[in-house]
């Protein structure tokens, strides 16, 4: 089986192909993983703008998959004329992507259908001008090569990823729920109660910023740029045994529940920033505050994530979203874990696929391959949840 997947819920643009085994044990074998991101041209504003990046979106949704088929080996150019009612169907379904509807009429004139059984496409949650362009594109593909399509929770792809990296053994389900997972990433903070594949329930979430969204505003508080994690995960590093002359607050570390809050955290490094004058120019300072940024927001996330592991007696740890790939906090969950809950399994996916990818959006494809749809039904949902949040 092969699935083709596509990714365009925020500034990447990502198609992959992934072939799959199913038998006793499930064999993945990623055949092509192409991303092209929009961060150069986004940190200038020190964010990402919607329709700017649809606009990237649609200039580089062809070219990224002729080059994902390439790597695949799955590109068949052959000259066809699509006939008119072909045309006018593809130009009805681009309506509101006119620049994108001739590269695919020309793209679709020189290549043959793939080798591929199911289009595995982000519907949400995500941008809305972002996740339209991409629905549109699986869409336009899905009707032209008669090939059914599958949406795609990308909150779930983030947890999900996790059966697709290599481990020592293949992961089985009934060994690793239920489980706990924390996501974090720019516009997600939640631990979610995984009791199985398509089983889940949000026991916690930011109240406020999410975790990325904290970094990328500190950063931008502090001058250094977007996107914000990154630089301050690289300062802190050079600078992690400087000894810290202040204190950051973590807000909600000691709540009863499960929940997060960043805002408080922000503004503390705002006044913080604001009192120090011009000496918050300084390496020094900035050495000391980036190490103290991070490490309050992971003390709050590992603080959290292990107690809803202890409460609801999980077997595993699931950590997911861009955050994912800080090594700091990959470093710290798994010492506390196996400190804390040794006997927990702790499944944290390779940091190539931390980040937003396409990879991560087949693989959930084919957990939910009964879930196919006609290119008709597919619909975007900007605000898309997964399981139920707890009240």
């Amino acid at each position: 089986m092969k699935i083709l997947s596509i990714e365009t819920s925020c500034d990447d643009t990502a198609i992959a192909i992934l072939e799959v085994e199913s038998g006793k044990a499930i064999k993945f074998k990623a055949l092509s993983n192409i991303v092209s991101s929009q961060t150069d041209i986004h940190k200038n504003y020190g964010g990402v703008f919607p329709m700017m990046a649809k606009r990237e979106h649609q200039a580089n949704l062809v070219p990224v998959l002729t080059l994902a088929l390439k790597q695949a080996k799955l590109a068949n150019p052959k000259s066809q004329i699509p006939n008119p009612k072909q045309i006018q169907t593809l130009k009805q379904i681009l309506e509101k992507e006119s620049t994108l509807f001739e590269s695919v009429k020309a793209f679709l004139e020189k290549h043959e259908k793939p080798d591929v059984d199911f289009i595995a496409i982000t519907n949400g949650p995500g941008l809305e001008p972002c996740l339209h362009v991409g629905v549109n594109f699986a869409k336009a593909l899905s009707y032209f090569w008669n090939i059914p399509a599958i949406p795609v929770n990308h909150i779930e792809a983030h947890i999900l990823v996790n059966f697709l990296d290599p481990r020592p053994y293949p992961l089985d389900p009934k060994k690793i729920f239920p489980a706990i997972s924390l996501i974090v990433s720019g516009g997600h903070t939640q631990l979610i109660l995984v009791k199985g594949i398509g089983k889940y329930k949000i026991i916690g979430e930011t109240l406020d910023d999410a975790a990325g969204e904290c970094f990328d505003k500190a950063a931008r508080i502090l001058g250094l740029g977007y996107p914000g994690g990154p630089v301050i995960a690289d300062i802190a590093l050079k600078t992690n045994n400087a000894p810290k002359s202040f204190i950051l607050p973590r807000p909600m570390h000691h709540s009863q529940d499960y929940n997060f809050s960043f805002s408080g955290l922000k503004t503390a490094i705002l006044y913080k920033v604001r009192d120090m004058g011009k000496e918050a120019k300084s390496e020094k300072f900035l050495g000391e505050i980036c190490v103290e940024i991070q490490q309050a927001i992971i003390d709050v996330l590992i603080k959290k994530t292990i107690s809803a592991a202890k409460d609801f007696k999980t077997k595993t740890i699931i950590l997911g979203g861009g955050v994912s790939a800080n090594q700091e906090l990959r470093k710290q969950l798994k010492e506390k874990i196996q400190k804390e809950i040794p006997s927990a399994e702790c499944l944290i996916p390779d940091i190539k696929h931390s980040t937003d990818n396409a990879l991560m959006i087949a693989v959930t494809g084919f957990f939910h391959r009964k879930n196919k749809k006609r290119w008709q039904s597919l619909k975007t949902s900007a605000n898309l949840r997964i399981g139920i949040a707890k009240k």
